[in-house]
Parts: structure tokens; C-alpha cells; sequence
């Protein structure tokens, strides 16, 4: 089944199930999103992937882009947090794909703003066997045009359903929340190439979209 078709079912469960004027209240941020044009100002295919060292969530070792890039193609998979069902089920989709990422000789790094001790949680909760990286601050985010903080009507709406974000993000309570600790990348996916180039690059403003494995796998 293809991974848009799984999403499209969590957005039918979610609007059986909750309140209209609360969805209302993510529908307005995501459009308000879009409007800003951020999907215009990602990374764009045939630009040099910006370079990063991360921290390994798993082993706290640190990963370098060029070093793995020096191996294969990369495939970059941006998410949000492990309290999004849309992310959570896109990383068990390149879960069960990423044998077939290994066998066309390429890599895969999933990187969320989340400490190292919420993304080691994803890793073993959903058994991914590649690694994880933590982008405090969304820095990485930032530099591939990705990043952007939730607005107040919307903090307050996962705050009502009991979605840290600034604790998932930096171990901070609402009360001590900073404004980088509400900050969050696009969902995103990029395929660089081994010469640093990108191949591929798609994110959505909505978070319910998200891009096929199979366009990216088509380009390995």
C-alpha cells in the first residue's frame, strides 16, 4: 500500500474522532504555514546538501555527512517527533524498505529536533535498524529550509492533548519552554548523491502529505 494511502486513513480516524473546532485549529496553522512559502525555500534538487555532524541517538557517537557520504548515496529523512503518527509510520515504511536501500548501495538517516534520549525511544520503540540523529534547536532544519515555530493557538492545541513538544525537543515544561524548543523541520526527505548534490527534495507545509519512498527509490 502506498505510504500516502496509510496517512490518508490516520487523517480519516483523526477526524471521526476529534472535535472539529480543535481541528480547525491545526487546519489554520497549516495553512498559514503554506502561505509563509516555505516549500518554496527548501533545498532544491541540483544544490549542494548543506554538511552536518549530528549525534548518533543510539551510540551518542557523532555522524558526519561526508563520512557516510564517502560510502553511498544518502537519503535524509527529516521527522517530526515520535508523538506524530504520521512520522512514526513513514519511518516503519523505510523500515521495512531500508534492505532494499542497502542493496542499491545507499544509506539512510532519519533526523528529528529531538534529544537523543526521545529519538533512542523511536528507535527501539519501532525497531528502525538505521540511525537516528538529534538536531537540537533544528539547526540542520534550518540550513535545508526546513524549520519553523508553532504558533501560540497551536501550542495550545497540542498542550490540550497532552503533546510535549518543548519536552520532547529539550527536556523543558510549558513553563520553561524556549522559542527554539517549539520549533520544528518540515517532514521532509532529500536523496544526496555521493558527490553532495541533491537528487531528490520534497516537503509539504501540510503534515498529513508526505513523499512516496518509491519516487526516491526509482532515483538509487
Amino acid at each position: 500500500m502506498p505510504l500516502q494511502d496509510q496517512l490518508d486513513r490516520i487523517t480519516q480516524n483523526t477526524r471521526a474522532l476529534v472535535q472539529a473546532e480543535r481541528l480547525a485549529v491545526s487546519e489554520a496553522a497549516t495553512a498559514a504555514l503554506f502561505q509563509t512559502g516555505i516549500e518554496d525555500r527548501i533545498a532544491p534538487v541540483g544544490s549542494i546538501a548543506p554538511t552536518f555532524t549530528l549525534a548518533d541517538a543510539l551510540t551518542g557517537k557523532p555522524v558526519h555527512l561526508a563520512d557516510v557520504l564517502s560510502l553511498g548515496p544518502v537519503v535524509l529523512k527529516f521527522f517530526r517527533g515520535r508523538w506524530c503518527p504520521y512520522c512514526v509510520t513513514e519511518l516503519e515504511i523505510w523500515r521495512d524498505l531500508y534492505a532494499d536501500v542497502r542493496r542499491r548501495g545507499a544509506f539512510l538517516l532519519a533526523i528529528s529536533p529531538q534529544t537523543p534520549r526521545q529519538n533512542d525511544f523511536t528507535l527501539q520503540q519501532h525497531e528502525l535498524p538505521f540511525p537516528i540523529l538529534s538536531d537540537p534547536g533544528a539547526q540542520v532544519s534550518h540550513a535545508y529550509g526546513l524549520a519553523h515555530t508553532i504558533p501560540v493557538p497551536l501550542r495550545n492545541y497540542y498542550r490540550s492533548i497532552l503533546v510535549n513538544i518543548p519536552f520532547a525537543n529539550a527536556g523543558l515544561t510549558y513553563d520553561t519552554a524556549t522559542e527554539a524548543s517549539w520549533t520544528l523541520p518540515l517532514p521532509a526527505t532529500f536523496l544526496v548523491r555521493q558527490d553532495g548534490t541533491i537528487a531528490f527534495a520534497e516537503a509539504h507545509a501540510d503534515f498529513h502529505v508526505r513523499p512516496e519512498p518509491a519516487d526516491v527509490l526509482a532515483l538509487l
